[in-house]
C-alpha cells in the first residue's frame, strides 16, 4: 500500500489526469486484495485481531495501536472470538413458558433452557429448549397410553367396555361385580367411574317388615285397651247396697259398740 502511494505522489507532480486515474485502479486493488486473518476483523483498511471469547471490542485498532477489548458484563455473554462491541444477551428460562435452566449462562456461553415438569418441548434449537408446553391431561373416561416426558406430549387412549379410568390411570380397571360380591347394583358404572353395589333389599326389607308389623300389633292392642276400658258399663252389687253406704254403715256400728257400757 505504501508503494502505491508513493506512485501516486511521483506522477501526480508529472499528470495530474493520470494520478487520478491511477488513485481509482489504487482503490479499485486494495479493496480486492484486502483479506484479513481468521483471527482479525476488517475495520475501513485496516485487519484488526479479535477480541477472545468472552470479551468485546471497546476501541478498534488502528495503524498505531491494537484492538481494545473489554470483559462481557453479568447477563451477557460471547462465546466466539469477536469484532462486535456488544456481547449477546443471555437467555432467560421463562417459568411462565414451562422452562427452567439446565445449564446457567457464562460470560463466554448462553444459559440452556428445558422443560419443567409436566411440560415437553416444542421448540428445539440444537440442545437448546426454547419453547414448551404442558402435557395432555387425559379425560375420565381415558387412561395414560403413554407418559409424557420432556420431548413428547402424553397419549390418552379410551377405555373399553366393562371397565373405566379417572384420566389419570396408566390402565383402565374393571367394573365391581356386585352380583359375585351376593351384593345387589346401586348405581352401573360408567367409563369414568366404577359401578355401586350395596347390600340387598331381600333381607332389609324382611327386617323393616317385621319391626313395623310388631310396632302396628302393639300400638293396636294399647288403643283397644284403652277403649275396653273407657266402654266398660258400672254394675252395683246385686242385693242393691251400694259398698260405700255399706262401708258407711258398718262403721257406724263399729261406733255404736264402742261407746256402749259393758255389762
Amino acid at each position: 500500500m505504501k508503494t502505491f502511494n508513493l506512485l501516486y505522489m511521483m506522477t501526480s507532480r508529472r499528470n495530474p489526469w493520470t494520478a487520478a486515474l491511477l488513485m481509482i485502479i489504487i482503490k479499485a486493488l486494495s479493496s480486492l486484495s484486502l483479506t484479513c486473518h481468521p483471527a482479525e476483523y476488517q475495520i475501513g483498511k485496516e485487519c484488526c485481531p479479535l477480541c477472545s471469547a468472552g470479551t468485546r471490542v471497546k476501541i478498534d485498532c488502528t495503524e498505531d495501536r491494537s484492538t481494545s477489548c473489554l470483559p462481557c458484563i453479568k447477563g451477557t455473554y460471547m462465546d466466539n472470538p469477536t469484532g462486535r462491541k456488544e456481547c449477546f444477551s443471555c437467555t432467560n428460562c421463562d417459568a411462565g413458558s414451562g422452562l427452567k435452566v439446565k445449564r446457567s449462562c457464562t460470560v463466554t456461553s448462553d444459559a440452556v433452557c428445558e422443560p419443567m415438569e409436566g411440560f415437553y418441548c416444542i421448540d428445539y434449537k440444537g440442545d437448546k429448549c426454547e419453547a414448551a408446553q404442558r402435557h395432555t391431561s387425559c379425560k375420565p373416561g381415558q387412561y395414560i397410553q403413554v407418559n409424557g416426558t420432556a420431548y413428547r406430549d402424553t397419549e390418552c387412549s379410551d377405555c373399553s367396555d366393562g371397565t373405566f379410568s379417572n384420566g389419570t390411570l396408566t390402565s383402565c380397571q374393571p367394573h365391581r361385580q356386585c352380583e359375585a360380591e351376593k351384593l345387589q347394583l346401586i348405581k352401573a358404572g360408567t367409563p369414568s367411574d366404577d359401578a355401586q353395589c350395596g347390600e340387598t333389599t331381600t333381607n332389609v326389607g324382611v327386617t323393616v317388615g317385621v319391626i313395623i308389623t310388631v310396632l302396628v300389633l302393639c300400638a293396636g292392642l294399647f288403643v283397644a285397651f284403652i277403649f275396653y276400658k273407657r266402654q266398660k258399663p258400672y254394675h252395683p252389687a246385686a242385693n242393691g247396697d251400694n259398698p260405700i253406704e255399706r262401708n258407711h254403715r258398718v262403721s257406724a256400728a263399729e261406733q255404736i259398740h264402742i261407746l256402749q257400757p259393758a255389762e
